[in-house]
């Protein structure tokens, strides 16, 4: 299985896109906000995504062991180094659609991915989700 982390800012589009790339790709979909929900944790802080992004990253394992799905895809705004390097993703879709997010303590803390699969530059979540799927199959 591989594992697809959709990344950004809060309000760029990481969700929407998600949802168009999943049921191409027929994957399995973990949707950060839905984990954070489910686990009730709530902590925005570094420690606190640290922690989060650690808990999206054993679903994904747990999902990549049961073998029933070719892919994976993990919407999470992911904003350190260190975040992104506890999912280990096979790849990086980075959503570069805006400048800021609506979170300052997130745009504080997150810093620009230094490597990326592909870098997504519009709200047009349709088309890009059909180009990822087929740059991927």
């Amino acid at each position: 299985m591989k594992k697809i982390l959709v990344m950004g800012l809060p309000g760029s589009g990481k969700t929407t896109l998600a949802s168009k790339l999943v049921p191409l790709l027929k994957a399995k979909w973990v949707n950060n906000d839905e984990v954070r929900k489910a686990a009730n944790d709530w902590d925005f802080s570094e420690e606190g995504r640290i922690r989060q992004a650690k808990r999206v990253a054993d679903i994904a394992e747990k999902h990549k062991k049961e073998g029933k799905y070719n892919y994976l895809v993990a919407d999470y705004i992911c904003p350190t180094p260190q975040t992104r390097k506890l999912f280990n993703a096979d790849y990086i879709v980075w959503i570069n659609t805006i400048k800021e997010g609506r979170f300052d303590d997130t745009n504080k803390m997150f810093v620009k991915p230094e490597k990326f699969d592909f870098e997504v530059t519009t709200q047009d979540a349709e088309s890009w989700a059909k180009k990822i799927a087929e740059e991927l199959k």
